[in-house]
């Protein structure tokens, strides 16, 4: 029986050489018997490696040919296989698993920063009580979608049917529904002040009490205001957004995505935002003259003064601030639209 060289390929990571030594039937002892194209015979090969290993070799035998890891004494990168500079006729790059210096430090990159990952979740304890609060906050969120798609239909249907004559008592037929979802808002400064979900208190709590101050304050305590038609412009742009915020945040406590309903969470806010808060300025404007002639909430000064401070005055003011939380939370929200298609265009990418 002949002894015979065969062809062998081979690759490197920072850590290992792999050959791959190609003949059929292949049995591994100290030399390789297999059935070559000259019949079956023994195959041997010798290489002196660049640099030293580690004694322990790894191989796996399959049909058509022998795999071999074989382990570097230091994790280093080599310029080639073995210590002459002239490569063996029978020894060739393995093109399946050839990778440059470049490509497999970035390889061994995403390996670390796997096996980092999986330990730190390991040593993250899970919390307990989260099924608990993902249904919590499920149910919150379904009751708003409830509400305001209940106000947002029925003041659509109100407006094909009645039309304009609709704008002139929408405070009357909606309020109750309305005063229930805005109180039921509050939770949303709560969620994250205690940790419940992660994000910023600052514009929640902005555009929660934003609209709790025109709902109750502006409209709840001011009967010539209820009939106008600004309740209904500010009444439909508020529903209008949430029926595409809340039903996005009920499926991200189970875990699902749907794109249309990602892309108008972030998106529909852009036209939408910007004209309630100017719903909302044409409602203090028109209630300044109101409370001007009614003295309703002004505040009283000592008796020597004899006089008291206007509420009208702090609605001027309240004009200034509601300019400025709108440009807080415009900028919020963008944040938000940038860093979520950013993160989704990485990952298709």
């Amino acid at each position: 029986m002949q002894t015979l060289t065969p062809h062998v390929y081979w690759a490197q990571r920072h850590g290992e050489i792999y050959l791959r030594v190609e003949i059929s039937d292949a049995q591994v002892r100290k030399t390789c018997q297999g059935h070559g194209a000259k019949g079956e015979n023994e195959y041997e090969f010798n290489l002196e490696f660049l640099k030293t290993v580690k004694p322990e070799v790894k191989h796996k035998s399959t049909q058509r040919q022998v795999n071999i890891t074989v382990k570097k004494q230091e994790h280093v990168w080599w310029d080639r296989l073995t210590k002459q500079e002239k490569k063996p006729l029978f020894l060739a790059p393995d093109f399946d698993r050839w990778l440059d210096e470049s490509d497999a430090e970035m390889e061994l990159r995403e390996k670390e920063e796997k096996i980092n990952k999986v330990s730190i979740e390991s040593r993250v304890r899970k919390d307990p009580f989260l099924g608990l609060k993902k249904g919590f906050l499920f149910m919150y969120n379904l009751v708003q979608f409830l509400g305001y798609s209940w106000i947002f239909v029925n003041m659509t249907v109100r407006l094909f049917i009645l039309g304009q004559d609709s704008f002139y008592d929408t405070f009357h037929t909606i309020a109750d529904v309305m005063y229930f979802c805005q109180m039921l808002a509050i939770m949303e400064v709560i969620n994250p002040a205690v940790g419940l979900v992660k994000t910023g208190v600052t514009p929640a709590f902005i555009q929660v009490m934003g609209r709790n101050f025109i709902l109750f304050v502006i409209f709840g305590t001011l009967e010539d205001m209820q009939n106008k038609p600004v309740v209904f412009f500010v009444f439909y742009l508020w529903s209008m957004i949430e029926i595409f915020r809340y039903p996005f945040y009920m499926l991200a406590c189970i875990d699902t995505e749907w794109k249309l309903l990602t892309w108008l969470r972030y998106t529909i806010w852009i036209p939408l935002y910007p004209l309630g808060v100017l719903a909302e300025a044409v409602a203090v404007i028109q209630s300044i003259p109101i409370f001007n002639e009614t003295k309703l909430l002004s505040i009283p000064l000592p008796k020597a003064i004899g006089m008291s401070i206007s509420f009208s005055y702090i609605l001027q003011l309240y004009l200034v601030i509601m300019f400025l939380g709108l440009f807080i939370n415009f900028r919020h929200l963008f944040k938000q639209r940038s860093r979520r298609f950013r993160t989704k265009k990485r990952k298709a990418n």
